[in-house]
């Protein structure tokens, strides 16, 4: 399996992110098979699951934004009612709206990298194709593969003044970044 076909910035697990992941989210990640994008100083900052769990389960969400200063200020857009302004946006703007669904497909098609699931064919995360349901999920996504092919990703990266060149994690998610 060649990682650079599931993302631009996807990379092997090393000694201590699985731990780390661990801390991050406050449970033991399952089926996690690489990492979607690091933070500047090289923690993992995305994770990416297997499109089947341990236990047998389909799960469709390929990448998971995990770095905790960037879920803060993902949830605070969340929170803020950006998710409505995206969607208006997919609904008003047929040009985004076909590059989300773009991104939809090029997210079915990453996945299968790992393995075909048919109980989630055609399933991508995040409220894709048609509507933005979790920017969670899509920040992650657009860390993962690069700019260019998660427009609300982008657009939600772009909207909390995300620099991947400076690291994040020992700030006061709170008290930074307004």
């Amino acid at each position: 399996m060649n990682l650079s076909d599931i993302g631009a910035n996807v990379t092997e697990l090393r000694e201590g992110d699985r731990e780390e992941f661990s801390a991050q989210l406050g449970r033991e990640p399952r089926g996690l098979v690489a990492v979607g994008a690091r933070c500047a100083c090289g923690r993992p900052a995305v994770t990416v699951t297997s499109p089947r769990l341990p236990d047998g389960s389909p799960f469709p969400t390929l990448f998971y934004l995990s770095l905790p200063y960037l879920v803060y200020q993902i949830s605070r857009l969340e929170a803020d009612g950006k998710m409505a302004e995206y969607n208006e946006a997919l609904a008003e703007d047929p040009e985004l709206a076909e590059a989300h669904a773009r991104a939809h497909r090029s997210y079915v098609e990453r996945r299968s990298v790992l393995g075909d699931v048919p109980e989630i064919s055609g399933v991508s995360a995040g409220g894709m194709p048609n509507r933005v349901k979790c920017l969670h999920a899509l920040a992650g996504y657009a860390l993962a593969v690069g700019s260019g092919v998660c427009p609300i990703g982008d657009m939600a990266l772009d909207a909390v003044g995300w620099d991947g060149s400076v690291c994040h994690c020992d700030d006061d998610s709170k008290e930074k970044l307004a």
